[in-house]
């Protein structure tokens, strides 16, 4: 085989590696996200605690990033310490860990298993869940199935005459093998394939266990970066969090890779194989962290705030950068005016957004500034809403689709001017009355409600999806979604009865907080789900604002 072809088979069994990492990741963040949620936000109350949920959330969700990720959202909220997020990434840093430990394990004979099985949940499934589980199936028969491809087109490089010269080169370079594993883990944006791959080539004898370990600690660094990158624009909060993980692992791994290359180190002690010492020193590297920086986490809290300290919350302006995506130049060109009108809806959504997302981080703290940020945004939705309107009304159609176009955004925009409403003149107030009464929700109310309004962000970027598409099918599970999330009012409402019934004291002293927030939350949502209607009344498929049973089959 010419280097050429066998560079193109390396790249694409790498390429499947990261995929299927990847597929298994967003099958468990779209079946479980709520609950993942819940799970990282009852995480502040202990390190240790912390770290053991970090460390089981990264194992399901395969990485270490997406836990950083999630734990930027409660630390942008005040939900979370930054000595607690600190935690929380050097358990998550454990549970990816682990993830390569399980997926290193010759398991080829279960690939067609799990291809079957994945298979026939994901096409047969009738429930969101089982479908995603489908997902998380077939994405890890892919990654047992990519490694095998690995082996086999890295099997000729054994042969070549330039491997051994970069190897040489790299053995005696441990720095640049150390900064190459941390590139290409940037690079390929997960430690976990990196990671893989790197025991792939260490088992096929292309790099010898003592390179492929300063390529591991390299790696262990990527990881850090990939988090510390995608949160660079978050909030101060966020940012330091990932900056605390990022220093935690930058200096242990140096400190490793001195130790490793300057002394004799018993890999026998690791494992028999090459690959499996790897593997093996990857696990004890990340637990050796977890154990001498979880004590210090405080103080490295300390030193994070005072070198970089948050300046956002209480002078920033909530709206700042906000302007009107309406271009008044193409208003005589309806095409162009209609999309000009969809961006400024999508502009107009995102400052929902804003609203909305941190709703249940204010029922929890009554962060006066936070309320008062939303309040000031609920004017620039008002604002949006009424330029949007007079701007759709001075179009001049040129047929009827395009003036039923404009009806239909114009519709959307009073929804989410009502969504808006339904926020600061309900949910806020709810939020204010339950900080001055100062009551606390039972454990199952809290959990139902932040369940329910994780449904109600999703089924958000699903409206605002179909906005954009248009398309049928995304209609179809809007309005799906919609029924689902009536279903589980009505079990929330039962469920509270039955607290009642029992003599909770906390339910009977948060009822009316509770009914209210959820009603609010179902009306959100209904009003979210009102872009499906137009699409489906079109092609027949909404009889008396109903799906018709045909429709009621959702494909994944």
């Amino acid at each position: 085989m010419s280097l050429y072809l066998l560079l193109i088979h390396l790249a694409g069994a790498i390429t499947l590696l990261l995929w299927a990492v990847r597929m298994v990741r967003t099958g468990v963040e779209r079946s479980q996200e709520h609950r993942l949620r819940r799970i990282l936000r009852e995480s502040k109350n202990s390190r240790l605690k912390a770290a053991g949920i970090g460390a089981g959330v990264a194992v399901l969700l395969q990485s270490s990033t997406a836990v950083a990720v999630l734990a930027a959202g409660f630390a942008g909220s005040g939900a979370l310490t930054l000595a607690t997020g600190l935690a929380l990434m050097l358990g998550a840093d454990i549970g990816s860990a682990v993830v390569v430990q399980i997926l290193s394990v010759d398991l080829s004979w279960l690939t067609p298993v799990l291809l079957i099985a994945g298979g026939l949940c994901f096409f047969r499934g009738k429930s969101r869940e089982t479908r995603q589980l489908g997902r998380i199936l077939i994405g890890i028969s892919l990654i047992l199935l990519s490694l095998g491809l690995i082996g086999e087109a890295t099997e000729p490089l054994r042969e070549s005459a330039f491997l051994p010269t970069v190897v040489t080169y790299l053995q005696g370079d441990f720095l640049s093998a150390f900064l190459i594993g941390a590139a290409f883990t940037w690079l390929v944006h997960s430690s976990v394939a990196s990671i893989l791959l790197i025991a792939a080539f260490t088992a096929r004898g292309l790099v010898p266990p003592e390179l492929g370990i300063s390529l591991m600690l390299g790696a262990n660094l990527g990881g850090g970066l990939i988090a510390a990158g995608l949160v660079r624009r978050g909030f101060v909060a966020a940012r330091q969090i990932a900056l605390g993980n990022l220093l935690f692992r930058s200096i242990g791994a140096l400190c490793a890779l001195l130790v490793v290359n300057s002394l004799t180190l018993p890999l026998e002690w690791f494992g028999s194989e090459p690959a499996r010492q790897v593997i093996n020193l990857h696990l004890a590297f990340n637990f050796a962290l977890l154990v001498i920086c979880l004590p210090l986490t405080g103080i490295a809290a300390k030193l994070i705030e005072r070198f970089f300290p948050d300046k956002d919350s209480d002078e920033a302006d909530p709206l700042e950068g906000a302007s009107s995506c309406l271009d008044q130049a193409v208003i005589g060109i309806p095409a162009l005016a209609l999309a000009s009108a969809t961006r400024e809806l999508l502009r107009m959504a995102e400052i929902i957004e804003r609203m909305l997302s941190p709703i249940m981080d204010i029922y929890e703290t009554g962060d006066p500034d936070k309320i008062r940020q939303a309040k000031q945004l609920e004017a620039a939705v008002n604002q949006a809403e009424s330029e949007i309107k007079l701007y759709l009304a001075a179009i001049d159609y040129n047929n009827e689709d395009e003036a039923k176009r404009g009806q239909e955004l114009s519709t959307f925009a009073i929804n989410l001017e009502y969504v808006g409403d339904a926020i600061t003149k309900t949910l806020l107030k709810l939020a204010v009355t339950r900080r001055e009464q100062k009551l606390s929700f039972s454990a199952e109310g809290w959990r139902e409600l932040s369940e329910l309004h994780h449904r109600v962000m999703a089924n958000m970027q699903l409206a605002l999806n179909v906005l954009i598409s248009k398309d049928r099918e995304s209609a179809r599970q809007l309005l799906a979604e919609k029924d689902a999330m009536r279903a589980a009012e009505r079990t929330s409402h039962g469920r509270h009865l039955q607290r009642l019934q029992s003599g909770s004291v906390k339910s009977m002293e948060t009822s009316d907080i509770h009914l209210e927030t959820v009603r609010a939350l179902k009306t959100i949502n209904s009003l979210f789900a009102t872009i499906a209607y137009p699409i489906l009344s079109e092609s027949g498929e909404l009889l008396d604002s109903r799906l018709t049973g045909r429709s009621k089959k959702v494909k994944a």
